[in-house]
């Protein structure tokens, strides 16, 4: 494991508490403030068959180092013939926090799930952490995994199943978090959850959602909302991230490319973040990221109600 603080400070936001007492100096490292230059080493160790996990303090400061997560990461195993596997963790937190602004408070899903060559996973509760960051891990391709800083602190309840030390998220399936039959909320990353309270006050307005969580951005898990749509008939997709060239929009183009387009009652609407730089002042901030509130009109506007 290597990143800035991830060591004697047991990391940024405490994600690797104990790991540097536990393995020392030679497993768990601690980087200068140059994520270009030790994403590299990470690179490199992966190519002689380390597994190293590379942790960005945010994903916006993976931009000083994308050309190692694409270029040199993703591309080598195609770019090889096969010869030369990638077996790393790019992980951090991802999308917007709370007061910082602009420059630190971007979706990277988009970004990162538009490249062939990676594998590109976000999660919403801890069960999806803790598997999918096993999953990752024991992947022989790169995989970019991306946390959400304020779910770090949000406890879930876990099942014994998830508890056990041989429990792993598969990477590429999509989870149904709730049953409904009048529409469908498709969402990853913290959003799963303001999908579920949506979900909760449309109940009681009679109007069943069924809320799936993406888990994995690509490879994506299109079967599993297809099954949905064709079951609803109504499709609502809810992201953080930045509306043009969305995980959205890849998802309405899927259905509309696809069978179940032939299902749907009304179009697929999409909620987003606003298609503007996050504002610092808090009021602009929580009206650029979508809201229980939005959700509720858009489940309405498309079952017209």
């Amino acid at each position: 494991l290597l990143g800035e603080e991830v060591a004697q400070y047991d990391g940024a936001y405490k994600i690797s508490r104990g790991l540097w007492k536990k393995y020392g100096d030679k497993r768990v490292i601690d980087t200068p403030i140059s994520e270009m230059g030790f994403t590299g080493i990470a690179v490199g160790a992966a190519m002689v068959w380390l597994r190293p996990v590379c942790e960005f303090m945010t994903f916006n400061f993976s931009m000083q180092a994308i050309d190692q997560v694409i270029n040199s990461a993703a591309k080598t195993c195609y770019m090889s013939a096969g010869s030369i596997a990638v077996p790393i963790v790019f992980r951090g937190p991802n999308g917007a926090s709370a007061g910082v602004a602009a420059q630190h408070s971007q979706c990277f899903a988009a970004w990162y799930g538009h490249c062939p060559g990676l594998k590109v996973v976000s999660p919403w509760s801890s069960e999806d952490a803790k598997g999918l960051l096993k999953a990752s891990i024991r992947d022989d391709n790169p995989v970019v995994m991306l946390e959400n800083e304020l779910l770090y602190g949000v406890p879930f309840e876990m099942s014994e199943q998830a508890q056990s030390k041989d429990f792993v998220v598969p990477i590429g399936k999509a989870k149904i978090e709730r049953q409904g039959t009048h529409v469908t909320l498709v969402s990853h990353s913290r959003p799963v959850g303001h999908c579920l309270e949506a979900a909760v006050v449309l109940a009681k307005e009679g109007v069943e959602c069924e809320v799936i969580n993406l888990r994995t951005i690509r490879p994506m898990d299109i079967e599993t909302v297809e099954a949905s749509v064709v079951k609803t008939n109504h499709l609502v997709t809810v992201e953080g991230g930045w509306p043009q060239f969305g995980v959205g929009a890849e998802i309405c183009a899927r259905i509309m490319e696809g069978s179940a387009f032939n299902y749907l009652d009304a179009p697929a609407v999409r909620v987003t973040g606003a298609d503007v730089p996050m504002p610092y002042a808090k009021i602009l901030e929580d009206n650029c990221i979508p809201q229980v509130k939005d959700i509720i009109f858009a489940v309405k506007k498309t079952l017209n109600i």
